[in-house]
């Protein structure tokens, strides 16, 4: 029999949401973790968001009354909260942990309340960063953690040591389930091994197997019966799902193959109708399958596609159901920047008025069977079932008070937070109703009306400081298909001083780890994998200290070595055929190894560097020839770098000074003052139209720190400081002049921090961070032309990883992107084209470049946009009513309710569903 035929799912629809019910006003991160990035309970959402380094949950509501969605954010965690979980038995218990070390319980409100400024439960197992947590099926304050190589079990009543830690994986822990009666664990790792533990009768697992044929990231979920069900990376890097008995992992039952992706594919299984959702990091597609004890064990139901690529998914859960309509499932879809509900119905006659309980068996309800210590002693109890019909389906629990601080004198007692009294500090919590607000106790809304968004901003700005128009920004990296990729023997351990590799907007210069300072050049026109055999390279003759492209020549290649020389390599048309083996220039000069050089800004021709000899030293290309020798440094010179307008040279050193150059009047410093006192590197970059320099470097204790000196003033110290965290990488700044953005991270780093420069307190204005997937190399920019004005995209890099040359941008959010965002893109330099030239300058010529507006033709400026009235915001009628005439309120009642109902003249929803045909009909 033909299975598909057969199934009352088989014509299981999606419908994606239309952008009004999206849930807007997300800022999610793009992060390197195990575990989920968005968590559904039957009233909440959490989700993983950009701010703070990840350190941050965002919060919204499922089904909110008014149908208008509020997201707000709750501070978690120091660092990346790496995975979340919502209790089975209490839709406001969220569990989350971190890279921090911890996990903590948060009871969290409604989002339009105050959120609790601490969670009610830490957990500190003591065993460094935290990839997985998951709530236990069917027993109370039960937790599975998982550490980096070991799962934990842990009662939350007893919250020193864990019940158990089990058996240590040799690699890394990537996923966990609890079978559905709660009596197994199963677990996939990074050593291609599938486990499964009875946590209460041994700390080894009772099976394993070597079974995955990749070691790249899987997924693991406990699917019918005794089936497991994982996802993850055949040997050729296609993506696979794949069956298993729990009682035999050594080979599968079933496995579908879903072509080659970098994304890895999240399973998300409904227990009561066995309806799999498969969707995939990166991807816009979702899948969805159902799955069965026996052949075919899976079966395709539907295939959807979305209008933006995922970067997590969550199901809602059974309860918060349209059942009336015959949705049998719903997903929430995490994208960069909001949240797409998708929701799959069955097609029936009378859809909307019948409840079809053949598509709704009972479902596990919300009290648990049991207390973790009655599990941990045998206990075989199973949570109770609850019908789905509307009249039958348990009511919801009154709505919890908001988290309110103390009062200033006394108080009710109500008004406190609640403490963690009961045995378990998970167990399900007492209600209590929030207080509410009389319209006359809230001054000026007498009228009916909210106050003016300009209000509340201006006393937000007030209250906490200026903010920045960047704040929002996002970094995202761009598509595979732009990737250079399969690069091999990369050169990852370049000079500290180096940026470990340069490019420009044709092409990418890349050291190699071969012997003769080889040097890899990609053309940024053709990217994708590049071949397995050897690639025509420039052969430096030494080891690579430092690369810098001509800024006015995209062939001409700098390269500083081992030798103390400079070479200068000229790169074909159309990129390398051949091995290049013979430099066009080479400069001698210092007598030690080079840290690093700089090309001039203006002027075509001049080039300086810094070497072990304690001088920097300035070079004519034109005529081959050193020119200046500049000296006064007593230690290592870290870093150089130009004045905008070319006239001046800053260099910041292991002597812990800052200072400037005039070099074509004076062979030693103009200005001097103190500097970073950290020993293990730094940067300087001028910002603020060369009236600041911003100096990256470490402080005594070797924490990563930024600051500011004003450019008339170095002896008088820093203006201002910024302190970030302990690291060994120097952050490395990149600077948009035209924005003030600067933009940081370290060689080895995942996170990028992104400032904006401000010439007034408090000088630097924190703005969202990015974090890549994995540890990156470097990350270099590209001319400001490389932006897409149209997707508000102010900056662009390339990254350099481990194998890989990753295209990324730095998008600003904006509602209005039909128009030009003129303040955001004023007209930009033409850096790339020289001022003047070598002679010129170092003659006492002085230049400046040209602008360009980057506006396209067929845009208008965001300034010169129609002025839209402003929309004035009613309050609920309940507030104002009271203060109406009877015949006010009637007026006003019938004209909100209109308003409810929208225009008439709109088509409905359900006549944009797909027809089904008669024989299609389920009865």
């Amino acid at each position: 029999m033909n299975r598909f035929k057969t199934s009352k799912f088989k014509n299981t629809t999606p419908k994606v949401s239309k952008k009004d019910g999206w849930i807007n006003n997300v800022h999610a991160g793009s992060f390197s973790c195990q575990g989920n990035h968005i968590k559904a309970s039957s009233k909440l959402v959490a989700f993983n968001t950009d701010q703070a380094g990840g350190g941050m949950v965002g919060l919204t509501t499922v089904d909110p009354a008014d149908g208008q969605w509020t997201v707000t954010q709750i501070s978690c965690h120091s660092d990346l909260v790496t995975d979340m979980d919502f209790s089975p038995f209490d839709d406001s218990l969220l569990a989350t942990c971190s890279g921090d070390g911890t996990v903590k319980l948060w009871h969290l409100c409604d989002p339009e309340k105050e959120q609790p400024s601490s969670p009610d439960l830490t957990l500190q197992p003591g065993q460094g960063r935290l990839e997985l947590v998951h709530f236990h099926p069917t027993s109370s304050g039960l937790l599975a953690v998982g550490t980096t190589k070991a799962p934990l079990i842990w009662d939350t009543s007893k919250q020193d040591v864990p019940l158990a830690a089990l058996e240590q994986h040799s690699d890394q822990l990537q996923s966990l389930t609890w079978k559905r009666d709660g009596s197994l664990l199963a677990s996939s790792s990074k050593d291609k091994m599938l486990r499964v533990f009875d946590p209460r009768a041994q700390l080894t697992p009772v099976q394993s197997a070597k079974s995955l044929q990749s070691n790249k990231d899987s997924r693991i979920l406990w699917a019918k019966d005794e089936l497991l069900l994982t996802t993850g990376f055949d040997t050729m890097r296609n993506r696979e799902v794949r069956l298993w008995d729990s009682r035999k992992l050594s080979s599968s039952i079933s496995s579908l193959s879903f072509g080659t992706s970098s994304g890895m594919l999240v399973p998300l299984l409904d227990d009561d109708t066995g309806l799999l959702l498969l969707a995939g990091f990166g991807d816009t597609a979702v899948e969805c399958y159902e799955v069965s004890a026996s052949e075919p064990f899976l079966t395709q139901v539907s295939h959807c596609l979305t209008d933006a690529s995922t970067r997590g998914v969550a199901m809602v859960p059974k309860l918060a159901l349209d059942v009336l309509s015959c949705e049998v499932m719903r997903v929430l879809q995490l994208t960069d920047s909001c949240i797409v509900p998708i929701s799959y119905q069955v097609p029936r006659k009378n859809s909307g008025h019948e409840f079809h309980d053949d598509l709704y068996p009972d479902t596990v309800g919300t009290t648990p069977a049991m207390s973790a210590e009655e599990w941990w002693q045998g206990g075989k109890k199973q949570v109770g079932k609850v019908s789905l019909h509307p009249d039958k389906k348990p009511k919801p629990s009154a709505k919890q008070a908001p988290v309110k601080k103390e009062p200033p004198s006394g108080g009710n007692k109500e008004d406190q937070p609640r403490g963690s009294s009961s045995s378990s500090p998970i167990s399900t919590p007492s209600s209590s109703a929030a207080p509410s607000r009389s319209p006359s106790s809230t001054s000026g809304l007498s009228s009916g009306f909210l106050p003016s968004p300009s209000q509340n901003v201006k006393a937000i700005q007030n209250l906490m400081g200026p903010t920045s128009k960047f704040r929002h920004i996002q970094g995202a990296v761009m598509h595979r298909d732009k990737h250079i990729t399969n690069i091999r023997n990369l050169n990852l351990t370049t000079p500290g001083e180096c940026d470990g590799f340069c490019v420009n907007s044709q092409r990418v210069a890349v050291p190699l780890a071969i012997s003769g300072g080889q040097i890899a050049v990609f053309e940024r026109s053709g990217p994708g994998r590049q071949p397995d055999s050897a690639l025509p390279t420039i052969q430096n003759s030494v080891n690579v200290a430092d690369l810098s492209w001509d800024p006015f020549d995209t062939h001409r290649l700098a390269v500083a070595g081992d030798d103390a020389k400079i070479r200068l390599w000229q790169v074909p048309k159309g990129g390398l055929k051949d091995t290049l083996t013979e430099p066009e220039l080479v400069l001698q000069g210092h007598t030690e190894k080079i840290y690093s050089i700089k090309f001039h800004p203006l002027a075509s021709g001049v080039l300086v560097s810094s070497s072990y000899d304690l001088t920097v030293r300035l070079w004519n290309l034109e005529s081959g020839e050193q020119v200046k020798v500049l000296t006064g440094h007593q230690d290592q010179v870290f870093g150089i770098a130009w004045s905008p307008d070319g006239k001046l040279l800053a260099t910041v050193c292991k002597d812990a000074k800052v200072r400037i150059y005039d070099p074509r009047k004076s062979t030693s410093p103009v200005q001097e003052g103190p500097g970073p006192e950290g020993h293990r590197g730094a940067r300087v970059v001028w910002v603020l139209d060369g009236k600041y320099l911003l100096v990256s470097g470490f402080d005594s204790r070797s924490e990563r720190e930024l600051y500011l000196f004003s450019a008339d003033s170095l002896s008088s110290g820093p203006v201002a400081s910024t302190a970030l965290n302990v690291s060994p990488s120097t952050l490395i700044p990149f600077y948009d002049p035209d924005t003030s953005v600067v933009i940081l991270t370290g060689k080895g780093d995942t996170r990028v921090y992104i400032y904006e420069v401000v010439p007034e307190d408090p000088y630097f204005i924190e703005c969202s961070s990015f974090n890549s997937p994995e540890p990156h190399k470097g990350l270099a920019f590209l001319p400001k032309t490389e932006c897409n004005v149209r997707d508000v995209e102010i900056a662009v890099g390339m990254m350099l990883t481990k194998t890989t040359v990753e295209p990324v941008v730095f998008r600003v959010p904006r509602v209005k992107k039909e128009f030009f965002q003129d303040d955001v893109f004023p007209d930009t330099a033409v850096w790339w084209e020289p001022a003047l030239t070598a002679a010129a300058w170092l003659s006492g010529s002085n230049g400046q470049h040209k602008k360009l507006s980057l506006k396209p033709k067929d845009m208008t400026p965001v300034s010169e946009a129609p002025k839209e009235a402003p929309v004035r915001k009613y309050l609920p009628s309940s507030v104002y009513l009271e203060e109406k005439t009877d015949e006010q309120k009637k007026d006003e009642l019938l004209s909100a309710m209109v308003a409810k109902l929208g225009n008439m003249d709109d088509p409905l929803p359900q006549e944009s569903f797909e027809g089904v045909d008669e024989e299609e009909w389920d009865d």
